[in-house]
């Protein structure tokens, strides 16, 4: 690695040590580590299934328990809304009004998303604005054809000049449409946190964000705070935080040199978002929610969302509080034989521990020190819904390379495409990641866990890439909820679809989740 003093600056600039800046070459340079799948995780076989008994049980233990800890709700929402448009930018490029009917268009191009959205844009949320904004552009407008008139509203929404949406952070677009009101996912997320993740008529929420981005998110809360606060009489301490430079990785080109931008400097790209481990660590509460920016609801769905909220805080603090007992009793050395067989099977019912094969031929001191290793680590509830064909990770048991079997989210990307049974393993998944996580960070002291200290390095992506037209090889982080919490306990809970209603394309804003009425 030839490095300039130039360069030497640049990356201490960024908070970055050589040893890293080594670590990231090495990595690009040996090839991705693929997961290595056992078998997909099933109900009754790494993945909890509660009835409507136990599910009030869970929600009776997180209401007794919410006023006497402190709660976070934890939300990624840097992304921009560039992917959510993808099928218009391809319209406005490829279809002219003149030349042929948007039906025809469809047909040629095989395209039923284009034919979806013209034929419901009044159910838009974002219809009236795109309106206005198309007739100020198009004095014309009333006189267009009805294809003409498609055609300059997808215009509007995207040009640089107008609306320019695609550029918008996604937790800023108009989500919902109200009698009284339009709603962005930032907003609803203020509604629903109220629900659950707030204690003494008070509630915490954290938005990582782009820096970019921070002074409209900023607007967008002075607009709304009052109101929301009001309306659901919770007074809410919102923070935001940005991917730390520190996060960021090298390239390199195939050749393996470092590649650059054109003035000479290393080129950094950002990591993914395991790279928000980081934002996480900084964080100091009991219970921290996790749910991503645009998986979000209309509000008479909330209480449905909410209680399945409440279940995975119930089986989190119930399950904590059970290991928190077990390592109290380790920490006054009085651990009899009984004890450990008791731990032995409580980390492998509730907690999913494959406890090693040689682990019966152990002294008894090795045996308590190995225990208490199991125990000792952050701990989270994980919803997942039944796989009905969406895209995103799953919960499967993987083998790692010592041989040891563990509980895993597990993304697509993650898994040898030419491997047949393992794609197969894939295929056949019964469940997957809607990213619905309930956490707890802190030890049997209250002392906040380094979270750093629980991640698998090796399951970094490894990603082609383009830059200045040539071919490149990037590196991303292990993902906040794979690789960057594998040496979690983890608990896998099954969870109904409402739970999961993402915004990938705009059309998605037309299912019922996201329809007032």
């Amino acid at each position: 690695m030839k490095l300039s003093e130039k360069d030497f600056q640049q990356i201490k600039d960024k908070g970055i040590t050589l040893e890293k800046i080594q670590d990231q070459i090495d990595i690009i340079k040996s090839g991705m580590a693929f997961s290595r799948l056992k078998k997909a995780a099933t109900v009754k076989d790494g993945i909890l299934k509660v009835s409507e008994d136990e599910a009030s049980r869970y929600v009776s233990t997180f209401e007794e328990h919410r006023d006497s800890i402190s709660m976070l709700k934890f939300v990624p929402a840097s992304g921009a809304a560039t992917r959510m448009f993808k099928f218009l930018f391809q319209f406005l490029e490829d279809y002219k009004p003149s030349d042929e009917s948007i039906d025809n268009y469809a047909k040629r191009c095989q395209s039923t998303q284009i034919t979806a959205f013209v034929s419901n844009l009044e159910k838009f949320p974002f219809y009236a604005e795109v309106i206005k904004k198309t007739k100020q552009a198009r004095p014309d407008f009333d006189k267009l054809s009805h294809d003409e008139k498609s055609y300059a509203i997808v215009k509007t929404m995207l040009k640089e000049d107008l609306l320019n949406y695609s550029f918008s952070p996604k937790g800023l677009l108009p989500f919902h449409k109200y009698d009284t009101n339009i709603a962005t996912a930032f907003e609803e997320h203020f509604f629903e946190g109220a629900h659950y993740a707030s204690s003494h008529n008070k509630a915490d929420l954290h938005f990582t964000i782009s820096e970019i981005h921070k002074e409209k998110f900023e607007k967008e809360l002075l607009q709304i705070k009052a109101a929301i606060e009001s309306k659901t009489d919770t007074n809410f301490e919102v923070s935001f935080s940005y991917q730390k430079q520190s996060t960021d990785m090298v390239a390199l080109n195939f050749n393996e040199s470092i590649v650059r931008q054109k003035n000479g400097n290393i080129l950094f790209r950002p990591s993914g978002h395991g790279a928000l481990l980081e934002n996480l660590n900084d964080l100091d509460y009991d219970v921290i929610f996790i749910k991503n920016i645009d998986n979000v609801v209309v509000k008479r769905y909330h209480e449905d969302i909410s209680k399945y909220k409440k279940v995975l805080a119930g089986i989190l603090l119930s399950i904590q509080n059970q290991t928190f007992q077990f390592i109290k009793t380790i920490d006054k050395g009085e651990v009899s034989e009984q004890n450990i067989q008791e731990i032995v099977q409580f980390l492998h019912k509730k907690l999913n521990v494959v406890v090693g094969s040689d682990f019966n031929t152990q002294n008894s001191e090795n045996k308590i020190a190995y225990l208490m290793d199991k125990l000792n680590r952050p701990i989270r509830a994980c919803g997942m819904v039944k796989n009905e064909g969406e895209p995103g990770g799953g919960p499967f048991w993987v083998e790692d390379n010592q041989g040891s079997i563990s509980l895993q989210i597990v993304e697509s990307a993650q898994i040898d495409s030419e491997n047949k049974k393992q794609m197969q393993l894939l295929k056949n998944a019964t469940h997957f990641n809607p990213v619905d996580l309930v956490c707890g960070i802190k030890n049997h002291k209250g002392e906040k866990f380094d979270l750093t200290q629980f991640v698998d390095y090796n399951a970094a992506f490894i990603t082609d890439k383009t830059h200045n037209g040539n071919d490149i090889k990037a590196l991303e982080l292990p993902g906040l909820w794979n690789g960057s919490m594998a040496f979690w306990n983890t608990i896998f809970v099954e969870v109904p679809l409402i739970t999961f209603n993402p915004v990938k394309t705009a059309n998605d804003l037309l299912k019922e989740a996201h329809q007032a009425s």
